[in-house]
């Protein structure tokens, strides 16, 4: 499976970059860390040996294109617009689901602090991860 700068993602590449996603130990290492060009060349090894030949650059791009979409359909389907879809949003539901989310908490003094909430917190599937 021959791909190019540029090209864009099959539907075959987008579900092995997302079995390798959906790794514990690759979720782990993404969550929280800011410098992470070590990790997406560890992907871009997994993903060439499942026959996806994609450089780290590609691989954090499409990364963080899927997180954005999923994180704005979770938004709309929150807000009550059920219309509002993306393919692979139930996998990425599966990967994404118990990840920390920084949000802005206005303090008394008017400014406004990061303090870390959970998607959807479900202790009876915490376990299966």
């Amino acid at each position: 499976m021959e791909s190019g700068a540029g090209k864009h993602w099959t539907e075959e590449e987008v579900k092995a970059l997302l079995s390798v996603w959906s790794e514990k130990n690759i979720r782990k290492q993404l969550h929280g860390t800011l410098r992470n060009k070590g990790i997406f060349i560890y992907i871009a090894k997994r993903l060439q040996e499942l026959g996806v030949c994609r450089d780290w650059k590609q691989c954090r791009a499409k990364y963080k294109n899927l997180k954005y979409e999923y994180r704005t359909v979770k938004y709309a389907q929150n807000s009550g617009d059920v219309t509002k879809t993306m393919k692979f949003f139930h996998d990425l539901d599966a990967i994404l689901r118990y990840e920390p989310v920084t949000q802005l908490a206005a303090e008394e003094n008017g400014r406004c602090s990061a303090t870390e909430t959970q998607l959807n917190t479900s202790p009876t599937t915490d376990s299966t991860q």
